[in-house]
């Protein structure tokens, strides 16, 4: 099968386009004809190298955890798919080795969930990983609730985006973190754009009123401390990006595969209530090009990779 794979960590020049052998199919396991997936910063993390101490690698590396497509085989305990069914997943292995850059992948039934029957596979194959991240940090570990101001730092990005729609549906004001660009982006999702740097205590002093509920950090550093300092409930803070939250109360947020999420998800999706951006659209050939773009960390909504 056709398919993106890298022999060792490295640079965009490790990427290759070509023929690997195609996956087998276990007791547990769904065969999937990839139709569409997603490039995500971890995609090129892993690639370099940067994750190598936290997950077990086998090369040659197939890279993506994005999926959506169309049910090809089912192990002999698979019940809840059967051939020709219309899926999509966030299909993180246990180790690194198998992923979704492919015409075919065999994942786990655990991380799959039936296709919203309202977006096409390149919009449903950009929505598993920032989806649940977006999802998980708000739901499982911010809880947030009706009536809350709830700050989200790079609301323009591929979790942002979702993240305030999400928010929004919990009933919460959502305030957002972007570049002046991003305003009128980000107000059509919902949020009240709060500047970088200058301007942004002057700014969300005026929008948050007491304080900041939750707040749902997306990139660390400085805008990791800055925003907290205007909690209420410094506790109430989820970070993707600083581990160390964990120490103070806050939470860390790596997300992790789920059919129920991915399932709430898709009926977010399908009654209209969330909507997903794509910016780009790339064919398997153009990997590398879409891994350039992302490491360039000014991408507006998510990259979608199209796979006949």
């Amino acid at each position: 099968m056709r398919a993106v794979f890298f022999e060792s960590f490295g640079d965009i020049e490790v990427l290759q386009v070509g023929e690997v052998p195609e996956p087998k199919i276990g007791p547990d396991t769904v065969v999937v004809k990839t139709r569409a997936s997603s490039v995500n910063p971890v995609d090129w993390k892993i690639m370099k190298g940067y994750l190598d101490s936290r997950m077990d690698t086998v090369f040659p590396v197939v890279p993506g955890w994005d999926l959506a497509g169309v049910v090809e085989a089912v192990g002999a305990s698979v019940e809840e798919f059967t051939e020709g069914d219309e899926v999509f997943g966030y299909a993180r292995m246990d180790y690194v080795h198998h992923g979704t850059f492919a015409t075919y992948c065999a994942v786990p039934v655990r991380v799959l969930s039936r296709k919203p029957s309202a977006l096409s596979f390149e919009e449903a194959g950009v929505m598993p990983l920032a989806g649940l991240t977006a999802y998980q940090g708000l739901v499982h570990h911010l809880k947030v609730s009706t009536g809350e101001t709830v700050l989200i730092s790079g609301g323009a990005g591929g979790v942002g985006v979702f993240a305030i729609q999400i928010a929004r549906t919990l009933g919460a004001k959502v305030l957002a973190t972007c570049s002046s660009s991003n305003f009128d982006f980000v107000r059509s999702l919902g949020a009240v754009p709060i500047p970088y740097g200058e301007g942004f205590d002057e700014v969300l002093g005026e929008e948050m009123g007491k304080g900041l509920d939750a707040f749902f950090d997306l990139y660390g550093g400085d805008g990791l401390a800055a925003g907290r300092a205007h909690l209420v409930d410094k506790t109430r803070v989820a970070s993707v990006a600083d581990t160390t939250l964990r120490h103070s109360g806050g939470h860390y947020v790596f997300v992790r595969p789920s059919k129920e999420d991915l399932d709430e998800l898709s009926r977010l999706a399908t009654q209209g209530e969330l909507q997903v951006r794509v910016e780009h659209n790339f064919e398997l050939e153009q990997i590398p090009e879409a891994f350039q773009l992302s490491m360039g960390g000014h991408v507006r909504g998510k990259l979608a990779i199209s796979i006949a």
